[in-house]
């Protein structure tokens, strides 16, 4: 079957060998943005986070709550979509990119 472009460059790019590897893929990344939804509204709204809260504000508590979340949900929607290894290697890749950043600020802020 002679597959469009965008999805060759996709499978190449997650290194995945089937059409149906990648579609499950997006499918967690999909479930993952969507379960946020229903994560984020409670819990901002046990915060105290209205609209009237300033912009900055808003933007520290998705930080701090909403962002651990979507990576929680990766992996828990990977787990349960049989593409956990797939989404534990880019994990530890992402915390392994976190930790060099704030080390390197960190050292820079030491260092002035």
């Amino acid at each position: 079957m002679n597959e469009p472009k965008l999805i060759e460059r996709m499978k190449k790019k997650y290194n995945v060998r089937t059409t149906f590897e990648l579609f499950i893929i997006m499918a967690v990344f999909s479930l993952a943005g969507m379960a946020i939804i229903w994560v984020r509204k409670p819990i901002f709204h046990l915060l105290g986070i209205t609209t009237q809260t300033p912009f900055i504000l808003k933007f520290l508590a998705w930080l701090a709550v909403v962002f651990p979340a979507y990576q929680i949900n990766l992996l828990i929607f990977g787990f349960l979509l049989g593409q956990f290894p797939f989404f534990w290697e880019r994990e530890k890749k992402f915390l392994r990119f976190l930790r060099r950043i704030l080390l390197e600020r960190g050292l820079a802020r030491q260092n002035t």
